[in-house]
């Protein structure tokens, strides 16, 4: 709590911007912050005991600015469990939001698919999700100023948000599909035998982020969306090796889409706070 505190100081010093929708963009999807009037750049490394992104396509810092008048922050690259961070440091950035301002959460990433309708460049709009397979990031002492101690996870992706991004999907024409994300903890890939797995459990999409981050955002009060993008098909499905050199591509090669309907859905999702 108290590194919370002094991120939002520091923080606070360079911006008094107080963002309505809170944007991670996953690996590749980094250039959607071009599209946003930006006021104020806070890299992580400049904040308190604050976690910073090691991978490949994560620029690791926070954007404060406006799209289409609308005020966001925007993590541009985030941080993960396999780094080598605690749960509870991999959230930090979720909960800092919250307490900068932020309502809704909107979640990007780039992920393999599983259901075999999917193809490499395929969005995904996040319906539920599989986080049995890393731990819960609300594991030890509960401060009541985030969240209660056994918040409910019933509807973790709001379907409303989600109706919001379908709706720009349709508007755009562009292919929308919908499924279940499952993480895991890398930072090794799956092998076939555990993709086969997380099929009969129901998962249309793994990845290594995300869902620790929607359940502390869910914990915090907040609204949470996201869009799978489907950089590969997963081990036992694609007939090549993984690796991430291809994820960044296809997530590169996908990246207008994306970048088209993150912005018109926060149009209509700032149209549903405002409602």
């Amino acid at each position: 709590m108290k590194t919370l505190l002094r991120c939002v100081d520091v923080i606070r010093r360079q911006t008094a911007l107080e963002p309505q929708i809170a944007l991670v963009l996953g690996s590749g999807l980094g250039g959607f912050a071009d599209q946003i009037n930006v006021s104020a750049v806070v890299p992580y490394d400049s904040l308190p005991d604050f976690p910073v992104s090691t991978v490949a396509g994560h620029a690791g810092r926070f954007l404060f600015g406006t799209l289409h008048d609308i005020p966001l922050v925007l993590m541009q690259g985030r941080v993960h469990y396999y780094e080598g961070y605690s749960m509870q440091q991999v959230i930090l950035p979720i909960r800092l939001m919250r307490m900068l301002g932020a309502k809704v959460l909107f979640l990007t990433n780039a992920a393999g698919g599983i259901n075999p309708a999917f193809h490499a460049g395929d969005l995904m709009c996040i319906t539920g999700h599989i986080s049995s397979f890393v731990p819960s990031p609300l594991i030890g002492k509960n401060h009541d100023s985030l969240g209660v101690r056994f918040p409910d996870m019933s509807h973790v992706y709001d379907p409303a948000l989600c109706a919001c991004i379908r709706d720009a999907a349709e508007s755009l024409h562009i292919p929308l599909q919908n499924g279940v994300y499952i993480q895991t903890s890398g930072p090794n890939y799956e092998t076939p035998e555990e993709i086969r797995m997380y099929s009969i459990l129901g998962a249309d999409a793994v990845g290594m982020s995300t869902a620790c981050e929607a359940i502390a955002a869910v914990h915090a009060g907040m609204r949470v969306c996201g869009v799978s993008c489907i950089s590969n098909l997963a081990a036992g499905i694609s007939p090549s090796p993984l690796t991430h050199e291809e994820v960044q591509q296809t997530a590169d090669r996908t990246a207008p889409l994306f970048r088209s309907l993150a912005e018109q859905s926060i149009i209509r999702i700032h149209k549903v706070l405002e409602n």
